[in-house]
């Protein structure tokens, strides 16, 4: 069995075509197509499903897949170990995070790629499902996103800092000379806010709820990007994480005001997959992480916005 024949295998179950799996393994379709029958025969097992058109594994081919996957990580692993053993740490380190945890990550990937200037970082927005279901199938090294639930089986994670929750608002705003602001009244005002399906704003109409008060946003959107170029109009107020201030500050013309404390905190993490011996650009960016107070600085930085708005 070559390993070339597993890569086959992982890129026809990611593509579910066979062009396109044979253009991203850089082979003719009939080159990849013999390479998994040869593997069917050394298996002994069919592991596609025949037809004119690919139409998925059979229930041994997805058995072969997770072997496959996890061979692949090995073999990559191994790689990168003795790459670090000859030289300085090389190979690219895949990241998923989640939309409101991308403004930190660059606090995490900045110290990794000076600590290991021939390492390279691949950094995608996923959603928190999406994080935990590439971890599991070794398409992804880390992952930043929310730890408050039960860890998934087979990762585990490293709590980074909590959400503080700010109302964004126009300084000539109804609420923007408050101390301290409830949910209930920021559900009266014209909002921006993320999307339902994201997990953010899944938390926040939780919170809301909590205090009695529905939220119907004027404008919903799925970047933070978008979210502060509409709120930066001074039509709209916003509630936002305080590490979003990390890259975004506060427009001109915008105050932070910070909300009543939730009753539960939601804290954001890094989850890597729980397996040894552990993948050594995974296990690089856990050494820095051990290195930066992510939640210090987040702190600090809410706390300098406040203050001079204090002035």
């Amino acid at each position: 069995m070559l390993l070339r024949q597993l890569e086959y295998l992982v890129a026809l179950a990611r593509e579910g075509h066979f062009a396109r799996a044979a253009q991203a393994c850089h082979v003719s379709q009939p080159s990849l197509s013999a390479g998994i029958r040869k593997l069917e025969r050394e298996l002994g097992t069919q592991v596609v499903q025949r037809g004119a058109r690919y139409a998925g594994l059979t229930p041994e081919g997805e058995r072969v897949l997770l072997w496959a996957q996890r061979i692949l990580a090995e073999r990559d692993a191994l790689n990168e170990d003795l790459s670090a053993m000859r030289d300085s740490l090389s190979g690219v380190l895949r990241v998923g995070a989640i939309p409101t945890a991308l403004t930190a990550m660059s606090m995490l990937t900045a110290p990794f790629c000076e600590r290991h200037p021939h390492a390279r970082v691949t950094l995608e927005s996923l959603s928190s499902d999406e994080i935990a279901r590439r971890l599991t199938a070794f398409e992804l090294d880390a992952g930043l996103t929310y730890v408050d639930e039960e860890t998934p089986h087979g990762l585990r994670c490293v709590p980074l800092y909590e959400e503080r929750y700010l109302l964004l608002t126009p300084s000539d705003g109804e609420l923007a000379g408050r101390r301290l602001v409830r949910w209930a009244e920021v559900a009266t005002l014209p909002l921006c806010l993320l999307m339902p399906h994201m997990r953010n704003r899944r938390v926040l109409d939780a919170l809301f709820a909590e205090a009695g008060a529905t939220v119907v946003p004027a404008i919903e959107t799925d970047t933070v990007s978008a979210l502060y170029s509409h709120v930066a109009t001074h039509h709209w107020s916003s509630v936002i994480s305080h590490a979003w201030l990390h890259l975004f500050g506060v427009p001109p013309g915008m105050r932070v005001v910070p909300l009543e404390t939730p009753s539960r905190s939601h804290r954001i993490g890094l989850v890597v997959t729980a397996g040894s011996p552990e993948p050594i650009l995974a296990r690089a960016l856990l050494e820095v992480v051990r290195g930066v107070d992510v939640r210090g600085t987040l702190d600090a930085l809410l706390h300098r916005h406040l203050a001079e708005q204090a002035r």
